[in-house]
């Protein structure tokens, strides 16, 4: 069956990013460094500690990524890309919400009912991600 996985480069902090989504999302986390499966045959030696790849799945959202191994890795930034999650209902939006703020996340738009009939809002987490939170107008 077709599916597809938003994928994340991050720029040096994947492990910290990934489990964290894993705190607020749920889910099961696997995560594989560079060291854990030496990789033969690559025209770069990455560093042992840096995340090779990391898939969240289960929860509200499957979601992967890695690692920049570049020199200079580049900054996550939510204002080129977003990921929308749409929990089952206003209350889980709202704790969901809570949860970003609480960790440092920013409200970049009040959670509220859209002229559209869905209540939407955003939040950007502190690595950068922009969230937008979306629950159609049917659901309470």
């Amino acid at each position: 069956m077709p599916s597809s996985t938003p994928y994340i480069t991050f720029p040096g902090n994947a492990a910290e990013a990934m489990a964290y989504y894993k705190e607020v999302f749920g889910g099961t986390l696997d995560l594989m460094t560079y060291g854990d499966n030496p990789m033969e045959g690559m025209p770069f030696t990455p560093p042992p500690e840096s995340v090779a790849h990391a898939q969240l799945q289960g929860g509200l959202l499957t979601l992967a990524g890695g690692d920049d191994i570049e020199e200079s890795p580049q900054p996550l930034d939510g204002s080129a890309y977003s990921l929308m999650v749409m929990p089952g209902s206003v209350a889980d939006a709202e704790a969901l919400i809570a949860t970003f703020t609480s960790t440092g996340a920013s409200v970049e738009m009040p959670f509220e009912q859209a002229p559209w009939g869905d209540h939407y809002g955003q939040v950007k987490d502190r690595f950068g991600v922009l969230w937008q939170i979306d629950v159609p107008g049917t659901q309470g």
